[in-house]
């Protein structure tokens, strides 16, 4: 089937995905509770969309489309304030985070929906070991062209992205000593890592989707698991890299970062980007996995190493502009906060320690996605 036509969206306009834990509180382990959650949630008001993901113990929420910060961070405080409700109601803990610390894959349940059964049977064991969380950001774009032009030029961002967003430490109950283990699950799917060099919408569906089709790998565009993937029926361009924040602040900050950075981009402010631009991709999309905020990226177009904490900061200086006329101030500020006092993964660390567990740790990302301040407590 060809793909579908890009639809035109309004420029820079944001909706939010995050795929959520859904945890016992008598154990602080994962349990399958995403049909009694929906069943509930489906005779209630739900401030945006709430749908199953593949397997039992996770659902995704997504927001409406927004302008601007307000707009979004109110709508993901009402998101949330109706998961906790329902969650209470269950006697279920709802939480953010990348990975679930101790969780066993096995133990796992596919959604009863034909095409999580179809993901299951084509991946066997790695559809349940996909029970990670991840947080999903649209930007619309105006056209196809412009669509993948901004997919590529964000891509020596993307380290930023996974540093700042860094909620999946553990896994088995192992300190990984990775800030983001959740991509490195994600990296094991065949059509994952990054998209094709093309700048042509045109060529894009003729050269590229097209051949793919025509090979009976691919379907749609859900097929591709890439870092970041145009989304031809919302006419967005889609980032895929964040772990799901323990907060919806800090959800709504890294959506209105990416806003401010694209306008930036689109106002020409850096040189166009070329397939040369990859040679570093992998190597600094694993510096921000590993290391987090204190990794070191090359640049893509001058090759110097650049301590990404520093880079960071650097962009948002440069994007404030950008950011004042997106509405996304408060956005910036908050990450400038995250720079100085560490990521989630940092925190979730932390309370290891301090717990001497995984479920106090698990308990502790349950308190912090209740919380109303911009912050997990600390």
């Amino acid at each position: 089937m060809p793909l579908e036509r890009f639809a035109t969206s309004q420029s820079l306009t944001l909706g939010v995905e995050l795929e959520l834990q859904l945890v016992s509180l008598s154990d602080f382990d994962l349990i399958d509770a995403s049909p009694d959650m929906l069943h509930l949630l489906e005779r209630r008001r739900f401030p945006g969309n709430v749908v199953p993901e593949i397997t039992e113990s996770m659902i995704e929420v997504s927001t409406d489309i927004h302008g601007d910060h307000a707009g979004l961070v109110s709508q993901l405080h009402q998101i949330r304030d109706a998961l906790v409700a329902a969650g209470d109601t269950l006697n279920v803990g709802v939480c953010g985070g990348g990975t679930h610390p101790f969780q066993q894959w096995s133990d796992r349940k596919i959604f009863a929906r034909p095409r999580f059964k179809e993901v299951s049977a084509l991946y066997g064991y790695l559809a349940k070991q996909f029970t990670i969380f991840g947080q999903h950001v649209h930007v619309g774009c105006t056209s196809g062209d412009q669509a993948m032009f901004l997919l590529h030029a964000l891509n020596r961002y993307v380290p930023h992205f996974i540093a700042l967003s860094a909620s999946s430490p553990f896994v088995q109950r192992h300190d990984t000593l990775f800030n983001s283990a959740r991509l490195n699950s994600v990296f094991a799917f065949p059509l994952s890592g990054r998209a094709p060099f093309m700048l042509r919408w045109s060529d894009f569906e003729s050269d590229y989707f097209a051949q793919m089709e025509r090979t009976g790998v691919v379907k749609s565009m859900k097929d591709f698991y890439w870092d970041i993937r145009p989304k031809p029926e919302y006419g967005t361009i889609e980032l895929r890299v964040c772990d799901t924040p323990l907060t919806v602040d800090r959800a709504a900050a890294l959506a209105c970062y990416l806003q401010a950075l694209c306008r930036y981009l689109l106002d020409g402010s850096e040189s166009a980007p070329a397939e040369s631009d990859y040679l570093v991709y992998n190597y600094n999309r694993f510096q921000a996995c590993r290391f987090g905020l204190d990794g070191t990226i090359v640049h893509p177009k001058s090759y110097e190493a650049l301590p990404l904490r520093e880079d960071i900061l650097t962009t948002l200086r440069k994007i404030a502009g950008q950011a004042e006329d997106c509405g996304a101030t408060a956005a910036l500020e908050h990450l400038y906060e995250t720079v100085k006092t560490g990521s989630d993964a940092t925190f979730l660390r932390r309370e290891f320690e301090q717990s001497g567990s995984a479920e106090g740790m698990v308990n502790a990302a349950i308190r912090a996605f209740r919380q109303d301040d911009s912050r997990p407590p600390r």
